[in-house]
This record gives structure tokens, C-alpha cells and sequence, in this order.
């Protein structure tokens, strides 16, 4: 588990317009932050997809606890907590694979400590959807934290497992964010329109996706052979096993983008630590490899929904023909498309499941 003390800066009373500038379409949750910061509560939940603003919500909202005038943007706090030098604001990321329970106590520990500063300490502790295990170590703690300590739990989704720890939290939801609003966030950042629009189309709705996306100039080419994938299926095994290793190497090359932001991240921690080594290296590499690995099937998802569209596609053309038998396959297609993305959920072989599902779009014939 890693410490590290983060945060934003904020508004007077009521906080200002800027403090949730960085929080792309999420209207409700920034309205509920914002009602919150005045009286806040012992714990907050925020949950939603990867890439949703949770991050960005959770250091604004932080930043308006920890400055005396409730997020001024100009006070020593709120300078110090946009540098990232704030000593009461922590975050805690997970090492390994999980949240585990000696992490939750640590984490348990932590919150017993009065703030150095400010008024009162948050706990950010991030990924706490994978603290199935651990959830019972931190769940005293959650629910009846010191009077100074606040917690903010950062989730992707809610399991049973986490169930409990949640109904002791305020529950801040962040949505996928719209499509036209990534679009938008795309063009004020310097993307061309044109550009922005197939990126956010395919995002996700995650704001850190759709930046790699922007700036990958293998992402068309990529769209494309995914694309094509319907019309170059022939019924045969061989076909159908080379459509495969391509479209996984494919999604190979995409991590380019997402290793150089890594490499340009350590060789900024090192230059500040004047070439005496990134501080915290094998946690940073540990994070390295999970952003990789959701990079690489997020990549993936976006194939598949790609050419999903492609059959849905093939399936409108069909039903207007009157194609009966064309239209069935199409659906057939789609549905087998929906089932390997589902898949992709529980970590497969990806090699074996693109094989097979490229198996199965060849013996189904061309819509």
C-alpha cells in the first residue's frame, strides 16, 4: 500500500465555480459534493466507472475540507494542496492484486492519527472495490471514524462484498460520462472535431481513455481492421485463427501510447529525486502493469463493439431487404459479440477467446 499526499484547491463558503472544473458530466455528483462540503460526514463513497472524474471529484471535495475558508483557491492550503504537499490530505493505493486485510489495517491506523494542520485529515483510499477480503478489518473504523478523520472511498463498481462498508457511507455516483460531452472535453483540449467525435465514440465514457485515444496515430487503422473483420471471415479455420492473432496483436500495439505517458512519469519522479531513483519504484510499476492490463481490455471491448456495429450495420441492410436469413446471422453475430465482451470480465485467454469467436463468426456466414 502507498501514501502520498494529494489535493485541489476550492471556493469560499459556497465553493468556487473552478474547483469542479476538471469533473467532465457529472452534474448530479458535483451538485451533492457541493452541497456536502459545508457539513460534511464521517465517510463518502464515490463509485463508477474508471475514468468517470472520481479522482478529480474526490481532490476537489478534499481540498474544501482542508482550506479554513472552505476552498479558496488562494489560501497557503489550497496552494500547497494543488502542489500535492498538503500533509493532511492521504491517499492510500492498494500493491497488489487486492486491498488486503494488513492494508486495512494500516489504513485503520492512519485514521487514529490527528491532523498535523488543518482541522481535520481525509483518507482517500482508492479501489476499494477489490477489498472484498479486507472489508471486515475496515469496517469499525468506516463507520465510526475519529471526529477529525474523513474518509473517501474511491470504487469502480459495488460487490456484495462491499455492501456493508457502503451502507455506512454517503454514496456519490459518477456515470459513464456522455459521449457529447467527451467530445466536447476533446476539442477544448486542442482535438480536431472530427478527431474527438470517433474517440469519444468508442471511450467508454472514460475521459482518460479518450486522451490516449486523441493522441494514437494507430487508432483508425485499428477501427478499421476490426471493422473489415466481417468481410474478410471466409468459413475457414485458418482465416478466422489469423483475424485473431491480428486483431490481439493489434491491441498490443495500442498500449504505445499509454507506456510513453508511463516512461514520461518516471523519468519526471526521477528528475525530481535528482537521479537518486523514483522513490517507491515497485509500487509504481505494480500500478503501471494494472493500468496496462485494464488499458489492454478496455482495447479489446472497443474491438468488439466496434464490429459489432459492423453486423448491426449489415443487420439494418438486411431487414430492409427483406434478408430474412442475412438478418438472423447478423443477430446471431451480435449476440455472439455481447457474449466475449462479458467474458472479458473474468480475465480469459484472450488468444483462445478471439479464436474462438472468430471461429464462430466464420461458420455463420456473411450477413
Amino acid at each position: 500500500m502507498t501514501e502520498s499526499s494529494i489535493a485541489d484547491g476550492a471556493g469560499t463558503g459556497t465553493p468556487a465555480p473552478s474547483l469542479y472544473d476538471g469533473v467532465v458530466g457529472q452534474p448530479q455528483a458535483v451538485g451533492q459534493l457541493r452541497a456536502a462540503a459545508s457539513r460534511p460526514v464521517h465517510a463518502y463513497l464515490f463509485h463508477g466507472p474508471p475514468g468517470s472524474g472520481k479522482r478529480v471529484a474526490a481532490r476537489a471535495f478534499a481540498a474544501s475540507l482542508l482550506c479554513p475558508r472552505g476552498g479558496c483557491g488562494e489560501c497557503n492550503d489550497c496552494r500547497r494542496a494543488l502542489a500535492g504537499t498538503h500533509p493532511d490530505l492521504v491517499v492510500i493505493e492498494r500493491t497488489g492484486a487486492s486491498l488486503d486485510v494488513d492494508e486495512a489495517r494500516t489504513i485503520v491506523s492512519r485514521a487514529q492519527r490527528r491532523p498535523l494542520e488543518a482541522k481535520r485529515q481525509v483518507l482517500l483510499v482508492t479501489d476499494v472495490h477489490l477489498a472484498d477480503k479486507a472489508a471486515p478489518a475496515l469496517l469499525k473504523t468506516v463507520e465510526e471514524p475519529p471526529p477529525t478523520t474523513v474518509f473517501v472511498l474511491l470504487a469502480d463498481d459495488l460487490p456484495a462484498g462491499l455492501a456493508t462498508i457502503a451502507s455506512r457511507c454517503v454514496q456519490v455516483a459518477f456515470d459513464p460520462v456522455p459521449a457529447e460531452e467527451v467530445s466536447q472535453w476533446l476539442v477544448a483540449h486542442g482535438v480536431a472535431e472530427d478527431v474527438a467525435r470517433s474517440v469519444a465514440a468508442v471511450s467508454g465514457g472514460r475521459l482518460d481513455r479518450a486522451r490516449l485515444l486523441a493522441t494514437d496515430p494507430g487508432f483508425a487503422h485499428r477501427q478499421e481492421q476490426w471493422r473489415t473483420v466481417p468481410s474478410r471471415l471466409d468459413g475457414t479455420g485458418a482465416t478466422a485463427a489469423a483475424a485473431a492473432a491480428e486483431l490481439l496483436t493489434s491491441a498490443e500495439a495500442a498500449l504505445g501510447p499509454l507506456q510513453d505517458q508511463q516512461a514520461a512519469e518516471l523519468a519526471e519522479l526521477a528528475e525530481r529525486a535528482e537521479g537518486r531513483g523514483v522513490p517507491g519504484r515497485k509500487d509504481i510499476d505494480d500500478r503501471h502493469r494494472r493500468e496496462g492490463r485494464r488499458f489492454r481490455t478496455d482495447e479489446l471491448r472497443m474491438g468488439l463493439a466496434t464490429l459489432a456495429g459492423a453486423y448491426r450495420d449489415r443487420l439494418a441492410t438486411a431487414s430492409g431487404g427483406g434478408a430474412v436469413p442475412d438478418a438472423r446471422r447478423a443477430v446471431l453475430a451480435v449476440d455472439a459479440l455481447d457474449r466475449a465482451a462479458a467474458a472479458l470480465v473474468r480475465n480469459p485467454n484472450e488468444a483462445l477467446l478471439l479464436e474462438s469467436l472468430m471461429v464462430t463468426l466464420s461458420g455463420m456466414g456473411a450477413p
